[in-house]
């Protein structure tokens, strides 16, 4: 039997403040993934829309809104690229019109939504640098961890933030996960020192590939992100990785070596608590 495979690809955008020009570079480097044989492809958290609260309440959509614009440009990428497309974090209308959800969407090649998630942990911080972020005065939080499946490959769910919190990406794990995507906006504050080092901690404590798609640059409002999309594999090395520009890096995922480096260090069965 041919070893199982999946080929990935992470889009790296530096998103502004106009949804449709946003929209139009995910279709060109969807496109770009595509002719390069990516199954998979991920976008980043903030794809379109990365501007002040107001233009981002304006932009939320309800989910599964046939008449919602992003929705239905990512169902018409999704089919036209005929690829898993995962939306990495866009406003999802909730019952408060000033807190949307900050929610990943996940399309299947036909076009249709196969799942949804909420992102569960909220960036509430003061930097060193004198900046003050406070998501869950914009946002509100989800609850529930998600995946879905690709073939032998279980694909895990979460956003940016969240991959502070390594019980969620157990929890995945536990849920039969073997790839986890993180869809992010990380500043570069904290990008440079800690953005490379999570990535490959939560790859090799969860034995998972990890596919990272970054925000990069200048957006409105005087932000400033990190980028480095990343692909890391479940020895924790990176085997793909974004320069500092818009584009698409790609991988193969191969389930061969992940069962391998799963046996060879059997932490998940050896776990005591």
């Amino acid at each position: 039997m041919e070893p199982e495979t999946l080929r990935v690809a992470a889009v790296q955008l530096q998103s502004q403040d106009d949804v449709e020009q946003n929209l139009e570079a995910c279709r060109r480097l969807v496109a770009n993934a595509r002719r390069e044989g990516a199954k998979l492809v991920l976008l980043p958290e903030n794809f379109a829309y990365f501007g002040e609260d107001g233009g981002k309440q304006r932009a939320a959509e309800r989910l599964a809104d046939p008449d919602g614009k992003i929705q239905r440009a990512l169902a018409d990428l999704a089919r036209s690229a005929e690829v898993f497309l995962v939306a990495g974090g866009f406003p999802e209308a909730s019952s408060d019109p000033t807190r949307p959800f900050n929610t990943a969407l996940a399309y299947g090649p036909d076009g249709r939504l196969v799942c949804s998630y909420r992102k569960i942990h909220l960036f509430d911080v003061s930097l060193s640098d004198g900046s003050v972020l406070s998501e869950s005065s914009k946002t509100t939080p989800g609850d529930s961890l998600v995946t879905f499946d690709i073939g032998r490959f279980r694909v895990g769910l979460s956003i940016c933030y969240d991959l502070r919190f390594p019980e969620l990406y157990r929890g995945l794990v536990e849920r039969g996960a073997n790839v986890l995507l993180v869809p992010a906006a990380f500043t570069a504050h904290t990008g440079k020192d800690h953005w490379h080092t999570l990535l490959r901690a939560r790859a090799i404590e969860a034995q998972s590939f990890v596919v990272a798609a970054g925000q990069w640059g200048k957006h409105p409002l005087g932000r400033t992100t990190y980028g480095h999309s990343l692909v890391v594999d479940p020895w924790g090395t990176i085997i793909a990785e974004a320069s500092d520009k818009v584009g698409v890096i790609g991988a193969t995922l191969e389930l061969d070596y992940l069962e391998q480096v799963r046996a060879a260090i059997p932490c998940l069965a050896n776990r005591r608590l």
